[in-house]
C-alpha cells in the first residue's frame, strides 16, 4: 500500500461494481470475504444482499465475511449452474471470478450459470465479472489455464456475456490486478 493512497482496499471493486444504496445484489461465488462485504455493505438496509456460494468453503467464508462486515446477507450453497431465485429478483449481479470460478467451469456449468445470473435479474439489470488481470512478463509462464481454452482472457469473459444475451458488454478497467467486465440484461 502507497504513502499517499487514501481508502479501503477494495474501494475500485466497489466503485467498479456501482452498487448503490437499496440495490438488490446477487454475488456468485466467495473468493474473497472482505470484498463480498465491501460489496454487499453498499445496500444498505433498504436493499438486499444474497450470496450463491458453490461450496460449502465458500458458504463458510460468505458467512463469516458478513458477520465480520456486520452487514445482512443471505447465504445459499448451490451448484453455480442453478441459482435458487426468483425471476427478476437482482437489480446487480456479481460473479467472483478472482478465483476462477467461471474461467474453470465446464463450458455447460458456465452457460447455465450465465443463463440463470440473465433470468435472475430484472430488465436493465446489470451483470458485473469480476476476475484477475492477466499475469505480464514472467509471471505469465506459471499462470494455471482454464478448463475451457475458448474462455482464456478478457475476450473470452464478454463473449460468454454475449452468448447468453447480454447486451452493451464492456470491459470496464483494470486495476489493482482485476478486470472488471459489465453487461446488460
Amino acid at each position: 500500500m502507497g504513502i499517499f493512497r487514501q481508502g479501503g482496499k477494495h474501494d475500485v471493486a466497489v466503485a467498479m461494481s456501482g452498487v448503490k444504496l437499496g440495490d438488490r445484489l446477487l454475488q456468485i461465488g466467495c473468493s474473497d470475504a472482505s470484498l463480498l462485504a465491501a460489496i454487499a455493505s453498499k445496500v444498505g438496509l433498504s436493499g438486499r444482499a444474497c450470496v450463491a456460494a458453490a461450496s460449502e468453503a465458500e458458504t463458510d467464508r460468505a458467512r463469516k465475511g458478513g458477520e465480520r462486515g456486520g452487514i445482512l446477507l443471505e447465504v445459499e450453497q448451490t451448484p453455480p449452474g442453478t441459482l435458487p431465485f426468483e425471476d427478476a429478483s437482482f437489480d446487480l449481479v456479481i460473479v467472483d471470478n478472482l478465483g476462477g470460478l467461471l474461467s474453470e467451469m465446464t463450458p455447460e456449468t458456465r452457460v447455465g450459470c450465465l443463463q440463470h445470473a440473465y433470468r435472475t435479474l430484472v430488465p436493465r439489470g446489470r451483470i458485473v465479472v469480476i476476475e484477475r488481470a492477466p499475469r505480464a512478463g514472467l509471471g505469465s509462464l506459471f499462470r494455471r489455464g482454464p478448463v475451457d481454452p475458448h474462455y482464456g482472457g478478457p475476450s473470452g469473459t464478454e463473449t460468454a456475456l454475449k452468448a447468453e444475451g447480454f447486451k452493451a458488454v464492456r470491459h470496464l478497467a483494470e486495476r489493482d490486478g482485476m478486470s472488471f467486465f459489465e453487461g446488460i440484461r
